[in-house]
């Protein structure tokens, strides 16, 4: 292996993340953070890894709500509904942010956005459906890393407002 990807010695964490969990109190997860010689970018991807089931996968997505960004955390197994996003916040449109906006918000790049610490301080919606385990994985900065969570506690330290928005079965 030519990188530090999967090394034991490598912190898992990205360092500005690890900082961010350790001024909310929480050195504790810098410590749990899991590093992975394979990309968890995407929900699958970090299920997979883990070995956990894709609902246990936090997803951090950044969207623009009438310009507006807004971050939705959903269940890995979920997408999000834009609609239900839009009447949630009373805006005229929403969209997806492109990775240039995600960046200059969260100070990461799509794939290893966290559900907290971020550049800019934004409105966070979660989704209930993350109340449905015990523990859930998260982005940590890297789309190598990943911590675990309670999700109530994941939510209250996002500063999270808890809401319906994954797209309902037809």
């Amino acid at each position: 292996m030519t990188t530090t990807e999967g090394t034991s010695d490598a912190p898992a964490a990205h360092p500005r993340f690890a900082e961010a969990l350790r001024g909310l109190g929480l050195a504790d997860l810098v410590a749990r953070a899991r590093r992975f010689p394979e990309a968890t970018r995407t929900a699958a991807e970090a299920a997979a890894a883990i070995g956990c089931e894709l609902s246990q996968i936090c997803k951090s997505l950044v969207f623009a709500a009438d310009g507006v960004p807004v971050l939705v955390l959903m269940d890995g197994a979920s997408r999000v509904d834009l609609e239900r996003v839009r009447e949630e916040l009373g805006a005229g449109k929403v969209t997806r942010a492109g990775a240039d906006a995600v960046r200059e918000t969260t100070g990461y790049a799509i794939g290893g956005v966290p559900p907290f610490g971020h550049r800019e301080r934004t409105r966070v919606l979660a989704d209930r459906s993350l109340l449905a385990h015990e523990v859930v994985w998260a982005a940590a900065g890297t789309p190598y890393a990943v911590f675990p969570m309670e999700p109530k506690e994941l939510v209250a330290t996002a500063g999270a407002t808890l809401v319906d928005v994954r797209e309902r079965a037809e």
